[in-house]
């Protein structure tokens, strides 16, 4: 076995000698005759004492001078220090236990004492250092969730007088930051952000860890400003971090009014708070509150009641209808859900539907939903042919399920009903998560003949990249982009790019949250094509839609170039397609426009004049376009 490293650093030889022959057989001796000598000894890197044997009384350098070099180094300050010295106990024991000695021991000794008290030395500091790396995280160096959570315990128990509050910290859109540049990118960050942190609260003695993926946690002094320095600080070095995306931090805040409460639940409480302004912009931080505890108290509820309530059948499905802006006319509707409860009356989408997302929920709630849909839908069909198609909301869980396209399809074919009748909706966020598995769920659905929507576009993390890459049909644009008069002028002309956009990429358009003359009147300028919103109406029952619905004269429904109108004619069919005709001799070329344009077109190929006369005298109604040699 390998014998630890001991360094005896004495300006008497005699002295070095017998501390010598006392230990040689445990250990494994280097002797330095003063400090400087021995502060050269320490600084090579591969040199790891176990422990330090330190005369205080020597030339050139002293041992108090060594202690004091030693305290400011981030590694020698970690070597236990004995020292011994024939000096005065009283005044020098004082300083030098100051500087960083952990034991004292006056010539002259006992040999036996010394090497005990040498090795209980050596064991208790070893076993602190293993302790602390398994206390501490391996990515950042501080505090892990159980050890910060111990050692604010012990903090909280000892100092009953000083007042505390628990600092939480989460990034905002973390996994995009990692899906953008990259896992190792995102470690950097945390190290960066730990370090930072560590820097913001030792004034103060503030206790720092690493909780959760991106989630730290601080106990610091609850003293005036306090908040605010560490806010400040955290947001200003943010700022200046080299990422080319912006980091947006969000605290959570817990005053600790009762300390026997687990620290464990101070965290989740701050984490609470910390969530509840997430995409709330220009807050940084929130208390926990009695706000806070009453959601927690209303979640608790709702999840004991959400699946009796599935059962009885106290989820409603409301309607909204959409509107071509040119006549006015119904041309389809949004499916929305309400919870009529039977103590706290009708509740809106907003006071369930996140906490659904949350818990999982959701995905029962949709097929609840687009079962109830599709019911409808036909039963529109069996007492008058009538149809409009409705969309349907889809949450990011519901798109990621391995079934749901076999889930969708036995819906449909339970009521009798095509893929065209439904209109699935996603929000443009989900492309953030996992573009390539969205890309291919949503090929498979455009694939089985589904009609797919993009809710909420302009809202979030809009981007041309996002409308070239996936397959949709239709945007849904989102009005409230515009509600603040602050820009007008650019978020009209930003508005204007998507909608000549979404026309020239072959995508109808449908502005939702609309809810004012001026607004009517912008987008009718705009040459925007469908709308939605309170101006129009608000959503309504299904019955009450219902008897609108058989009283109107209906618009074309809102559907996209690709769409097949239900129940028109076979030429019409071909119409609800654009028909481009491509006319050329070489087959080579008709190859590449036919590959190119297939897509988006119903394409026919003829390869001289003859043909092409011959087709357009029999079929000119239904041809848009032509591509001629």
């Amino acid at each position: 076995m390998q014998k630890r490293k001991l360094l005896v650093v004495d300006d008497q030889a005699i002295n070095r000698k017998i501390l010598q022959n006392i230990l040689k057989d445990t250990y494994e001796i280097t002797l330095a005759e003063n400090g400087l000598e021995a502060l050269e000894i320490l600084r090579k890197a591969d040199v790891d004492f176990s422990a330090i044997l330190l005369d205080l009384i020597m030339p050139v350098m002293g041992g108090l001078e060594l202690l004091a070099i030693m305290k400011e180094d981030e590694h020698m300050s970690l070597i236990p220090v004995i020292v011994v010295s024939q000096a005065e106990q009283s005044e020098t024991e004082h300083k030098a236990l100051d500087l960083g000695a952990r034991d004292f021991i006056s010539k002259p000794f006992n040999p036996n004492v010394l090497c005990k008290r040498l090795s209980n030395l050596i064991e208790l500091y070893e076993s602190n250092e293993r302790i602390d790396v398994m206390e501490r995280d391996s990515l950042t160096g501080i505090y892990n969730k159980d050890a910060f959570c111990r050692v604010v315990r012990e903090r909280l128990n000892q100092d009953f007088v000083k007042e505390y509050i628990l600092v939480l910290m989460d990034i905002e859109q973390f996994k995009l930051i990692n899906d953008t540049f990259g896992a190792l990118e995102g470690d950097r960050l945390l190290q960066y952000i730990a370090s930072e942190l560590t820097i913001s609260t030792d004034p103060v003695e503030g206790i720092v860890g690493r909780i959760g993926g991106d989630i730290f946690a601080c106990l610091v002094p609850d003293e005036e400003d306090m908040l605010e320095k560490i806010v400040g600080a955290a947001r200003l070095s943010l700022a200046k971090y080299s990422l080319e995306m912006k980091v947006h931090p969000k605290f959570g805040v817990f005053r600790i009014d009762d300390r026997k409460m687990p620290v464990s639940t101070m965290c989740e409480r701050a984490l609470l708070a910390a969530e509840n302004i997430k995409g709330k912009y220009g807050l940084l931080f929130a208390f926990y509150d009695d706000t806070i505890r009453q959601k927690l108290l209303d979640e608790q509820q709702m999840s004991n009641e959400m699946v009796q309530a599935l059962e009885n059948g106290e989820f409603e499905i409301y309607l909204q209808p959409k509107y071509e802006l040119v006549s006015e006319r119904i041309a389809g509707a949004e499916a929305l859900v309400r919870w009529r409860h039977p103590v706290k009356g009708l509740l809106s989408a907003a006071d369930f539907i996140p906490f659904f997302e949350h818990n999982g929920f959701i995905t029962e709630l949709d097929l609840y939903v687009w079962d109830k849909t599709c019911e409808l839908i036909a039963s529109w069909i069996k007492r008058g042919d009538c149809y409009i198609p409705i969309s349907v909301n889809m949450s990011r869980k519901d798109i990621y399920r391995d079934n749901l396209v076999e889930l969708l399809m036995g819906i449909l074919n339970k009521h009798g009903l095509k893929p065209q009748h439904l209109h699935l909706e996603i929000t443009e966020s989900a492309y953030t998560e996992n573009q390539e598995q969205l890309l291919e769920i949503i090929g498979r659905l455009k694939s089985m003949g589904f009609v797919i929507e993009m809710d909420d576009f302009g809202k979030g993390y809009s981007s041309l990249n996002m409308l070239s890459e996936l397959p949709i049909d239709i945007l849904k644009l989102d009005m409230r982009f515009i509600q603040h008069r602050s820009r007008t002028e650019n978020r009209r002309n930003i508005i204007s790019f998507i909608i000549s956009l979404a026309k020239w990429m072959n995508l109808s358009i449908v502005a939702e949250g609309v809810e004012s003359e001026e607004q009517i009147e912008l987008l009718r300028t705009l040459d925007c094509t469908y709308v939605q919103g309170y101006y129009f109406a608000r959503p309504m029952p299904c019955s009450e839609f219902t008897e609108i619905l058989f009283q109107s004269q209906l618009s074309d429904p809102v559907v996209c170039s690709e769409e097949i109108i239900l129940g028109t004619t076979e030429a019409e069919k071909k119409k609800g397609r654009k028909v481009i005709l491509i006319a050329d001799g070489d087959a080579k070329d008709r190859d590449v426009l036919k590959n190119y344009l297939s897509d988006k077109y119903v394409v026919v190929e003829k390869e001289n004049g003859r043909e092409v006369y011959q087709y357009i005298s029999e079929n000119f109604d239904i041809t848009d376009m032509m591509i001629l040699d």
